[in-house]
């Protein structure tokens, strides 16, 4: 008689057991993470006047005396589920800070908004994807190292030759790690250009501009083909009080785009002097768009952004081909590593640039897996719009989770593991299948009823 594999065997003992109604409520409630945090513990609600007990959870009479709760991990290579609700609560972050909502007033959608897209400099010419020709050249030449300096193939937008170097020995590999591991330092000098761009234009005394205007933004990093980090960001002007304050009347869109392409232009970051590199001046690149965003009657325009974003809020570096997902620790992981040879390039340039002690404090050994890039994928500013606590709070008093008014409420938590077996992910992954279709079933009943109503 043939065995059975041993994950179905493991997903058959699990099934069998008594307990596995109580098993799969927990996986449902988790959405099917791919990767649950195992606690074991418990929870009283207690009156806070009278010390009665109205509430106690123990992990004792749970399956395996543990509660599985979600990973959260945004990346949809490690996660599905998780990735999944992460996007969703980055939509509904972004969307508000763009049409009101979730506490944020919905006049804001007439305030001077802008998406806006920075780029990273060049390092050297690379293979470009597209319907035309790379990078054709009449002369056909080459380059110091006798590479030819043109390409006259129309690449694909999956072709393996996208976004890699013409030439690995022209292609300035230290200029682009220290980018990246200044990346973060450079939107925050170009934010606080903007801000006084739109003073002196004005006429107010620049250190004034906090009196009168507010600049609130939301932005994502999403990694090129070329693996170089550019930026996607919605940026709003308010009245100095934030979200519910008008700005000024010389507060327009034009004078926003004006300032946002003129600090673009200008701001630059200099590295700590390096004996083996020098000093670099690390700029935006020239290719800039500033969009102004005009609120139509439903918003379509606003939810696109909004979706825009929260899409590549989940992707990893993994995904992109820029990287890995997870750190890099020795030099030899480096080579192990499933990546084409510009980004192993780019990881080996972290990893030695790393081990001068000039540039100790930018870490670029434990950012060798990003290649330098130190910043979150998602940022924001305070006055922008909700945050994640928020949502997820929202959730949890939506689901009933919420704390009771009134109440104290004794937690005695633990970490006890990670992760499922086999046949424990296996099911998992099926309920994720299932809830993922039953949610765009909903969505498709949804459109369906509007269409009509229309």
């Amino acid at each position: 008689m043939r065995q059975l594999p041993e994950t179905d065997r493991d997903a058959l003992r699990i099934a069998q057991h008594p307990q596995f109604p109580r098993w799969l409520d927990q996986i449902t409630a988790t959405g099917g993470c791919a990767h649950p945090i195992h606690l074991s513990g418990s929870t009283t609600t207690l009156d806070a006047t009278t010390g009665e007990i109205l509430r106690h959870y123990d992990t004792r009479t749970e399956p395996g005396e543990r509660l599985s709760v979600r990973c959260r991990n945004r990346r949809a290579s490690v996660c599905a589920p998780c990735s999944r609700l992460h996007a969703g609560d980055t939509y509904h972050l972004v969307r508000a800070g763009l049409l009101g909502g979730k506490n944020i007033p919905t006049t804001i959608r007439n305030r001077p908004r802008l998406f806006i897209t920075l780029t990273a400099p060049s390092f050297g010419p690379v293979h470009r994807a597209g319907e035309s020709r790379c990078r054709p050249r009449r002369d056909g030449g080459t380059c110091a190292h006798g590479r030819p300096i043109g390409c006259r193939v129309v690449h694909a937008p999956d072709a393996p030759a996208a976004g890699q170097p013409l030439c690995s020995d022209c292609y300035d590999y230290t200029g682009h790690v220290l980018w990246h591991a200044h990346a973060g330092i450079l939107w925050d000098r170009f934010t606080r250009d903007v801000r006084r761009h739109l003073a002196t234009s004005a006429g107010l005394v620049q250190s004034h501009f906090p009196q009168h205007a507010r600049l609130s933004f939301a932005r994502v990093a999403e990694y090129q083909k070329r693996a170089a980090v550019h930026v996607h960001a919605v940026v709003r002007l308010d009245g100095p009080a934030g979200p519910d304050d008008q700005p000024p009347l010389w507060g327009t869109t034009d004078q926003l785009t004006d300032a946002v392409r003129a600090s673009a232009e200008r701001v630059l970051v200099r590295t700590p002097y390096s004996p083996a590199v020098g000093e670099l001046a690390l700029r935006w690149g020239t290719q800039l768009d500033a969009r102004p965003l005009h609120t139509d009657a439903d918003g379509a325009d606003d939810d696109a952004v909004a979706a825009y974003v929260a899409k590549y809020v989940t992707k990893g570096a993994s995904e992109t081909g820029a990287g890995t997902d997870h750190p890099i620790t020795t030099r030899d992981e480096i080579h192990a590593a499933p990546v084409s040879e510009h980004v192993r390039t780019l990881m080996h340039t972290c990893w030695r640039l790393g081990g001068l002690p000039e540039y100790e404090p930018l870490r670029l050994r434990a950012w060798t897996h990003t290649l330098g890039y130190r910043g979150h994928i998602l940022t924001k500013s305070r006055a922008y719009s909700t945050t994640y606590a928020a949502l997820r709070a929202q959730r949890a008093h939506h689901l009933g989770h919420a704390d009771i008014p009134d109440t104290v409420t004794e937690r005695n938590w633990r970490y006890v593991g990670s992760g499922h077996t086999p046949g424990a992910a296996l099911i998992a992954a099926g309920i994720a299948e299932d809830l993922a279709i039953g949610r765009e079933l909903e969505r498709e009943a949804r459109s369906d009823r509007g269409g009509r109503d229309a």
